[in-house]
This record gives C-alpha cells, sequence and structure tokens, in this order.
C-alpha cells in the first residue's frame, strides 16, 4: 500500500475532521479548551456551538471524505470574515465604505416570507445613508450517515489515535444540498434579487461546487452571481485547518439556474426499451386478479 493510500485509510477511519474548530488530533491547550467549553471559534451567534442542539451541539464543522476536508456547519465560512471582504470586493470599487447585516428577512410582493438572507452587504455614503446592497448565501454540506455516533465516542475520551468504523458512516449529501437547499434558495430569494439589479454571492466549497453542472461563465462586470469557492487547507505550524478561497465563478442569474435546473436529457429510445421490456414482463406473468365475490 503507498503512502498516500495509506493516509487516505486513516482520514476514512475517523469521520471528524475538525471537532469546536480544531482537527481531533490537535491536542493543544487552546483546541482543549475549545472542546471542553464547547465554544465556536468561527463567529457563532453565540460563544457555544450551537449546531443541532443548544445544550448539547454536535460541534463537527467538518468531516473528512476520500481525502478531503468537507465543511458541513455554515459558521465554518465565517473564519476571518474573509467571505464577506471578498464579495464586498466584487459588488464594490476599492474604497467603498460598506458593513455587513445577518439574517435579514426579504418578503415577496405579497408580503408573504421569502426566509432570510445569510447577509446582505451595504455600501453607505458620508452621511450613513444606504447607498447599493447586496446579498451573501452560506450554504455547507449536508451529511448521510450517523454523525453523532462517533463524535459523542470521541468527547468521551479526545485521543489523536481515534478511530471509528461502525456503521452508517457518515458521508457528504452533495446532491441533497444543491437540490433541496441551495437551488430553491436562489430560485425564490435570487430572483427577488435579479429583479431588483442587485448582485448576488454565493459562499460554498469546491467540492461542493464541482458536482453541479458546468455552468456558463461570463465576465466579472456582466455577472449577476459571483460563486466563491473555499477550501480548508492544513497549517503545520498551528496545527490548525485554515479556509482559503480557491476560486471565484461568475454567470448570469438566469443561465446559471437553468443550467442546475434542467437536467440533460437521457436517450428517449432507451427509455422506451425499458418501458417495452417491462410491457413484455407483465405479458408473461400469470394476472394476480380476483372478482368481487371472491373477496366478499
Amino acid at each position: 500500500m503507498y503512502y498516500y493510500d495509506i493516509i487516505s485509510f486513516m482520514k476514512e477511519t475517523l469521520p471528524m475532521a475538525e471537532v469546536f474548530g480544531f482537527p481531533p488530533e490537535n491536542t493543544d491547550e487552546r483546541a482543549l479548551y475549545y472542546r471542553e467549553n464547547r465554544l465556536c471559534p468561527f463567529y457563532n451567534r453565540f460563544p457555544n456551538c450551537t449546531k443541532d442542539k443548544a445544550d448539547d451541539p454536535l460541534g463537527v464543522c467538518s468531516i473528512n471524505h476520500q481525502g478531503n476536508k468537507v465543511i458541513t456547519c455554515p459558521s465554518r465560512f465565517r473564519e476571518d470574515w474573509m467571505i464577506l471582504r471578498n464579495a464586498a470586493a466584487f459588488v464594490w470599487s476599492k474604497g467603498t465604505k460598506w458593513t455587513s447585516l445577518p439574517e435579514v428577512r426579504l418578503t415577496d410582493a405579497n408580503g408573504q416570507s421569502a426566509g432570510n438572507i445569510d447577509y446582505v452587504l451595504v455600501s453607505y455614503d458620508n452621511e450613513g445613508n444606504i447607498t447599493d446592497f447586496a446579498s451573501i448565501e452560506v450554504q455547507g454540506v449536508y451529511i448521510t450517515g450517523n454523525l453523532r455516533n462517533p463524535f459523542q465516542k470521541y468527547m468521551e475520551q479526545p485521543s489523536a489515535s481515534f478511530s471509528w468504523s461502525g456503521r452508517n458512516y457518515p458521508h457528504p449529501d452533495y446532491l441533497s444540498s444543491s437540490r433541496k437547499r441551495l437551488i430553491p434558495q436562489m430560485l425564490y430569494k435570487g430572483g427577488i434579487f435579479k429583479s431588483w439589479g442587485k448582485k448576488q454571492c454565493v459562499v460554498i466549497q469546491k467540492s461542493f461546487f464541482e458536482t453541479l453542472p458546468p455552468l456558463p461563465q461570463v465576465s466579472k462586470q456582466q455577472a449577476d452571481i459571483a460563486w466563491f469557492l473555499y477550501d480548508l487547507e492544513y497549517n503545520t505550524a498551528d496545527k490548525q485547518n485554515h479556509l482559503v478561497l480557491k476560486d471565484t465563478v461568475y454567470t448570469e442569474f438566469k443561465a446559471a439556474l437553468d443550467t442546475v435546473i434542467y437536467t440533460k436529457p437521457g436517450n428517449m429510445t432507451d427509455f422506451v426499451n425499458q418501458l417495452q421490456e417491462k410491457l413484455e414482463e407483465r405479458k408473461t406473468c400469470v394476472p394476480d386478479t380476483h372478482s368481487v365475490f371472491e373477496l366478499l
């Protein structure tokens, strides 16, 4: 077995890539402090982690999967607030005065809630009057499988040598993350911002973006949407993973959504052949029928 294969195997027996902000193998004083107090180092709304349950949080920021660290908690993207800085650089020129407002409620023409915008960037003049605004949507990845069991087992006795081989091993669920969460949000909330002529920013992980169909790209000046693709990179100096912007993809609103929503059709002849086979099977089977009188 090659060295790379050994490392990949080791990672696949350790579901958690980060626990309360730190790699499980990190046993430094600061890492222990955050674990013991169940704190979030990434600017959660509260000092403590509140993921899943406020009184018993599932303090996993990211999981290991096929050699990658997959971000599962949206708060993880808040490291150093670089997502705000990078988004503002897309929307406005250097020197613009701006700030961010979290969890802003959005309503449609009927006054019905369209959900909350994760962050609204606002620019303002010298008198503090708003001159422009833009949206930021942040999306982590859903998980399939059981993550709480290995997490709780690890928390009972944190160790650099911890491994897990239990049933229902946790994996990222990219399909649900896009179809059940990201795309519906962009259609509904994004449609409102598009009608207003306002820029939109989407913050996701690079591996998540790569599961989407290839999107038609445009220049930064033409773009309605900027997709900011981040990853986690390990730093040996502080034994910590750090958020890094890997790429930015610029798209138009309609072209991007049409590409994601409408599935490329398969061969219709193959589908008809499948129907024909099922029809032939039905012809050769003895029908299981009963008269009304037999059932009485």
